[in-house]
């Protein structure tokens, strides 16, 4: 019996006290592709990105495919080997990176209108720059 009140003591005790509720949530989630250009080659990669790029980003956001983009400025870039440009892609949640390759081809391929097209894109683009790292980061939602 007094075995059995301290049971109920405890449980009690440990329910009374529960976990605080978390002060955040998850938020979307970012791809995020650190890139140093070569030399002579920013502007030109820049060009690349808004020619080619940006309209089947606008076609994925379009069909939901991502929620946004974004091509960010290291204004810090103190050293040559360092970033000076990162792409950075919005999914709505991990989820929404399964399967992704494949639709983004399609609409890639759409756009193009020629698979020898993207094929080409890939080289200029190594030719322009270096991806140095990528990244998937999860924002932080304060409740």
């Amino acid at each position: 019996m007094k075995s059995l009140l301290v049971t109920l003591l405890l449980l009690s005790m440990s329910v009374g006290s529960g976990p605080a509720q978390e002060e955040t949530s998850q938020g979307p989630v970012w791809d995020v592709q650190f890139i140093r250009t070569k030399p002579n080659q920013r502007e030109a990669y820049l060009i690349s990105l808004k020619q080619k790029s940006k309209p089947i980003w606008e076609e994925e956001k379009r069909q939901g495919l991502i929620l946004d983009y974004k091509v960010f400025n290291n204004l810090t870039q103190y050293d040559p080997h360092e970033w000076d440009v990162a792409v950075a892609v919005q999914f709505k949640n991990f989820a929404a990176l399964d399967g992704f390759e494949p639709r983004e081809s399609a609409i890639a391929e759409k756009i193009a209108s020629k698979q020898a097209a993207t094929r080409e894109l890939a080289g200029e683009r190594f030719e322009m720059r270096e991806i140095l790292s990528t990244k998937l980061i999860q924002e932080i939602v304060w409740k």
